[in-house]
């Protein structure tokens, strides 16, 4: 548009607002007239009192013909350029592919940028660093992994010193903090578990997780009861301190703090190796060797003849053969006394008392574990959060410290294969995680069966010459001086238990009645199942004699409606 055209176009504006003013604007309006919808936008954005100065508004113009810069020099288009392509706007794909485009080239130039500054210094040593990392040796991986640990401890220690100590009313503030979490806690578990206690009377079967729960809520409130004293009794707290020293067990597991948990877990771990190695050392001083003439039954024979005397190695189902021989109660019945404190210090129980004392807490134990392989079996191994897998693993003996929860679910498995699936008695398999303890952390099946072989190679002389009594009564070759020679060895062990008892006291107040079997509820449950059996068995060869009898008559029938159908 020239400039004699904006000219004739501002006269106008200015002639219709001397005549008419706004006011006429507005009501003269018609959408024809573009010079009037002009002078209506611009007037709208004014105040009143400046509806005059509308004519000094500039007005945008919007050309359709082609124009350059007025610049020197640039008078013209550039060449090649297509003034009908450039008024057709862009598409709206064209623009994201475009900007897609320049995304994906900044990436890959900067992925080319880090691989070819890779290769630069994987060059220096002429193989690249995967290939250098999977070609060195296990050594060095362990060194490197020891001393990433040793710097992980360093920072530990120096942030542990970085802490600021706290003052007598800060420890304060902290520890009665920490035991009113305790009592919300308890509070909790209370309710919990009366929760699980009604459900239990009302019929229902509780899990492996809820038993658990209702049993240490049961715990910590028996713990109450000696804990009350010290809450009642005036000034009695004072005495708090020395009274936990004395006894670790008082509080409840709600008001257990982590420091105390560790020194625990690190207590047992360093007395599980003493035991360990214990245990391996009077059970070797304590074995028999075996000749052929004693034994008669064949595999008995055999497999002890390759142990003792000939040194072979046994097949993992011959070892697991024999294993089965051994039962828990016979087992212990015949262990030495060092050994019986050995293997209560091991399954972290109190080792002081009589042996029928200690033969007594290792068999309720037994029990305990038995039942609790049952539930685990039932829902499973995967059914275990972390925390409750590590203490399944250590009440069964397994080593815990320093291992994967994968590598955890692994040896839970193992045993309850070897334990359900094998019968091989708990009281072996934990004389057998004795043995493994102190050999570092395999814990393969075959390792296991190794260590099952090493506790039979070195039994006691008194549970030698009993199983081998059992295994011939079995087969009805027992001798006389077989008989003879074990009564006379279990009267002895019989002596002992009395000169103990004598020496604590009554034997009827000191001592608990070991008269329960850890084998009596496998053999009600085998007892059970084959009654079961029977049972189906019966009831399925009555339905087949029903169903026999059925077609029977009806095959009668079928006859004489063909012989009525003859006549």
């Amino acid at each position: 548009m020239s400039a004699s055209a904006r000219a004739v176009q501002n006269a106008s504006a200015r002639q219709t607002l001397r005549s008419g003013g706004l006011l006429h604007i507005r009501n003269t309006f018609t959408p024809s007239s573009a010079h009037s919808a002009f002078l209506r936008r611009n007037a709208r954005d004014l105040p009143p009192q400046l509806r005059a100065l509308a004519v000094l508004l500039p007005r945008r113009g919007y050309s359709t013909e082609t124009s350059t810069s007025g610049g020197p020099g640039s008078a013209f288009p550039p060449p090649g350029f297509n003034a009908e392509q450039a008024k057709k706007p862009l598409p709206l794909d064209a623009s994201k592919k475009s900007s897609t485009s320049k995304v994906a080239s900044d990436v890959a130039s900067s992925i080319t940028d880090q691989t070819t500054a890779g290769k630069t210094e994987g060059d220096v040593t002429g193989v690249a660093k995967t290939k250098a990392m999977e070609d060195r040796s296990l050594n060095e991986v362990a060194a490197d992994k020891a001393a990433a640990a040793n710097v992980e401890e360093k920072k530990l220690a120096e942030s542990k010193k970085e802490q600021p100590k706290l003052s007598l009313w800060g420890k304060a503030k902290r520890e009665a903090h920490h035991y009113w979490d305790g009592t919300k806690l308890l509070a909790t578990e209370v309710r919990i578990s009366t929760k699980l206690a009604l459900k239990m009377a009302a019929g229902y079967e509780l899990s492996r997780r809820e038993n658990r729960q209702l049993q240490r809520t049961v715990q910590d409130l028996g713990r109450l009861v000696p804990f009350s004293v010290f809450v009642i009794v005036p000034f009695a707290e004072l005495l708090l301190p020395v009274a936990l020293k004395l006894f670790p067990n008082l509080l409840p597991s709600t008001y257990e703090g982590q420091t105390s948990k560790d020194k625990k877990a690190s207590h047992l771990r360093t007395t599980r190796k003493e035991v360990s190695s214990f245990l391996r050392d009077t059970l070797k001083e304590t074995g028999l060797p075996v000749s052929a003439v004693n034994a008669q039954k064949e595999e008995f024979t055999d497999f002890f003849r390759k142990v003792r005397a000939t040194g072979e190695s046994p097949t993992h189902a011959d070892v697991v053969k024999v294993c089965k021989i051994f039962k828990d109660d016979l087992t212990l019945d015949n262990l030495s006394r060092p050994q019986l404190v050995g293997m209560t210090k091991y399954m972290n129980l109190n080792a002081f008392g009589t042996d029928m004392m200690l033969r007594y807490a290792i068999r309720h134990r037994m029990r305990q574990i038995k039942r609790d392989d049952r539930a685990i079996s039932d829902e499973g191994v995967d059914s275990l959060s972390v925390p409750e897998l590590q203490m399944a693993c250590a009440s069964r003996g397994l080593r815990t410290h320093g291992m994967s929860p994968g590598r955890l679910r692994d040896d839970l498995q193992m045993w309850l294969d070897l334990r359900l699936k094998y019968g091989v008695p708990s009281t072996l398999l934990v004389m057998s995680n004795a043995f493994m303890y102190t050999q570092g952390k395999d814990s393969e099946i075959a390792s296991q069966i190794d260590a099952l072989q090493a506790v039979l190679s070195s039994i006691p002389e008194e549970l030698f010459h009993e199983i081998e009594l059992e295994v011939h009564n079995a087969e009805g070759a027992a001798t006389n001086k077989q008989r003879l020679e074990v009564l006379k060895e279990q009267q002895e062990l019989i002596e002992e238990e009395n000169e103990q008892n004598e020496e604590t006291g009554d034997s009827s107040r000191s001592s608990p009645k070991d008269n329960e079997n850890i084998d009596e509820e496998d053999q009600r449950r085998a007892n059970s199942k084959a009654e079961l059996d029977k049972g189906e068995g019966q009831a399925n060869e009555a339905a087949e004699a029903e169903k026999d009898a059925g077609e029977v008559e009806k095959q009668e029938q079928q006859e004489k409606m063909g012989a009525k159908k003859k006549q």
